[in-house]
């Protein structure tokens, strides 16, 4: 009989490190209600500033709730983690601008920002100084992954084999993962709770914050997949397609360059357009617009494009 478990956030680790002992063992068909610290560890406050994000110090790693130890899971398995549902578990959420960090390069970012986001009515993040922007939260873990096969401690910043730093915004509640199991036991964790994210999350920060999420985990026996896959539970970004995109595009050999250059429009459109400052325009771009690969298959040119819904201005 399946049963349900709680791992509080009071023990994280900051590493992918296969030696860390589980803090709990389940059985396949189990669930775990994880509650997760935002990716700063709680550092900042509803009352923080860039002055805050400028003395924070080097990043250490990711605060992670785990390892969870699935009985019978074993290399080459595949774990199936279902999510069942996901609360915010703080009324505010940070995005946070820093040179050196996030797609574009550090001598075109001015110096630190901190976005403070009001989360309260758990329908809409709102900018703490403008009454003109609402982005539609749609919550999910940034982070979800296995132990990696490799010993030692490995960063949680990069997407790995395991899953890890993913950022995939379209896993939200109903969504399905499956996960490569590559040690004994999968060993998972997860954090990094993000309330809303445009694809590519381009400054290096979406709407960061605490949440209580709620994980069913399954094996698929010997079906060793190579690499992460997903399944979502319907139609993408249902709560930002709700009428008009604005999009900007760029076309060029290198993916990453377009990518950047893509969002220097639009960081302009919303400047020249909107009103908004350069900082507020980069934060916007990070949580509520979507870079694409539009086309790559014309040499020796490839487009980007870059989709702003438009439904995150409000009167």
């Amino acid at each position: 009989m399946s049963r349900t478990h709680k791992l509080d956030a009071d023990t994280v680790h900051y590493a992918w490190d296969n030696a860390i002992a589980p803090r709990l063992t389940i059985d396949a068909g189990d669930s775990v209600i994880f509650q997760t610290r935002d990716a700063a560890d709680g550092y900042y406050s509803q009352d923080s500033t860039a002055a805050d994000v400028a003395s924070r110090g080097p990043f250490t790693g990711h605060p992670l709730t785990g390892p969870v130890h699935v009985r019978d899971a074993a290399p080459g398995d595949v774990l199936v983690v279902g999510v069942l549902d996901m609360q915010l578990a703080s009324p505010f959420g940070w995005t946070a601008v820093r040179p050196g960090r996030g797609l574009l390069p550090e001598a075109e970012v001015p110096g630190s920002y901190l976005q403070i986001w009001d989360l309260s009515d758990g329908r809409l993040g709102r900018m703490r100084q403008r009454h003109d922007i609402a982005v539609p939260l749609a919550p999910f873990p940034g982070i979800m992954g296995t132990a990696l096969a490799e010993p030692g401690a490995h960063s949680t910043m990069p997407p790995r084999q395991n899953g890890g730093n993913m950022d995939n915004k379209h896993l939200t509640v109903g969504a399905t993962l499956y996960l490569p199991v590559l040690v004994e036991g999968a060993l998972f964790s997860t954090g990094d709770a993000h309330a809303a994210q445009g694809d590519g999350e381009v400054c290096v920060t979406a709407v960061e914050t605490w949440s209580e999420l709620t994980l069913k985990f399954d094996l698929l026996q010997g079906k060793d997949f190579a690499e992460p896959r997903l399944r979502t539970a319907g139609p993408l970004c249902q709560g930002t397609n709700l009428g008009p995109y604005f999009a900007t595009t760029a076309q060029g050999p290198d993916l990453y360059a377009s990518a950047q250059q893509a969002t220097r429009y639009m960081i302009e459109h919303l400047m020249t357009e909107r009103g908004l400052s350069w900082f507020e325009a980069y934060a916007l771009c990070s949580v509520a617009v979507d870079l694409k690969i539009s086309e790559i298959v014309d040499v020796p040119n490839w487009l980007v494009s870059a989709f702003l819904p438009e439904c995150v201005f409000v009167e």
